[in-house]
């Protein structure tokens, strides 16, 4: 991995996936916070991530307490190298006509607005940082919705473009700057999955295959990956972690 320990932010760290990714940056010797809505779930889920993964609440969906948050985190490190956004969520309907506007409201707040907070404060951060990496999660059916997973693909879509528009951010103020261009350092992604494997599910369902999906693991060592790569490489990209 390049350089020396990181600071990273995983946010949505109270769920499996929030877990196995604290935990591997943490496994790997870097500074792990992982935040989520629930003071006790997240502590707990600390616990479980390792000694060194640092629990903060906050509801992301609300723009000053990420600010807050950015505060609190900046009053201990210098600098958020990374911020891994595993906020998301799940809404599905029969068809068109019955996608309720609720769960549009809903996901619009977990899936879009979330990522749109925690991007615009912490852009400055990942920006400067010589390995700047910002990642969230999106799905397979962006690329092929359904009728009854409208509202879940199209609020996806839109989490995977705001995401897509933050690389161009830091294209143009790296690479693409016209007054003083340097190395791309900072690469903003989307992984792309089916959905979500963790030891759970297989206790729970020991008969099933669960093909296509991505074990939370996997999905850490990706992301922990994404900082031995060329950002240049990484910027931009949506890559595919269903099997």
């Amino acid at each position: 991995m390049t350089g020396g320990p990181l600071t990273v932010v995983v946010t949505g760290g109270s769920n499996s996936s929030g877990i196995a990714v604290a935990r591997t940056f943490a496994l790997a010797g870097h500074r792990v916070f992982t935040i989520g809505s629930n003071e006790a779930r997240i502590e707990a889920a600390a616990a479980e991530a390792g000694d060194d993964v640092t629990p903060l609440v906050c509801d992301l969906s609300r723009l000053e307490s990420v600010r807050e948050l950015a505060s609190e985190i900046h009053g201990s490190t210098e600098r958020v190298d990374g911020v891994i956004h595993l906020v998301g969520g799940w809404r599905g309907a029969k068809g068109i006509e019955d996608q309720p506007d609720e769960d549009w409201a809903a996901l619009e707040q977990s899936a879009i607005t979330t990522l749109r907070n925690v991007s615009r404060v912490f852009y400055k951060d990942v920006v400067s940082s010589p390995t700047g990496r910002f990642a969230m999660v999106s799905s397979t059916a962006v690329a092929a919705p359904t009728a009854g997973a409208a509202t879940y693909a199209a609020a996806k879509a839109a989490a995977e473009t705001w995401t897509l528009a933050v690389a161009d951010g830091f294209r143009r103020d790296q690479s693409g700057n016209k007054d003083e261009p340097t190395e791309q350092h900072s690469a903003a992604v989307v992984f792309v999955v089916k959905s979500l494997l963790d030891a759970a599910m297989r206790r729970e369902h020991p008969e099933r295959k669960f093909p296509g999906y991505t074990d939370v693991e996997d999905l850490a060592a990706a992301a922990v990956g994404l900082f031995d790569k060329p950002a240049a490489e990484l910027n931009g990209q949506r890559l595919l972690l269903a099997k």
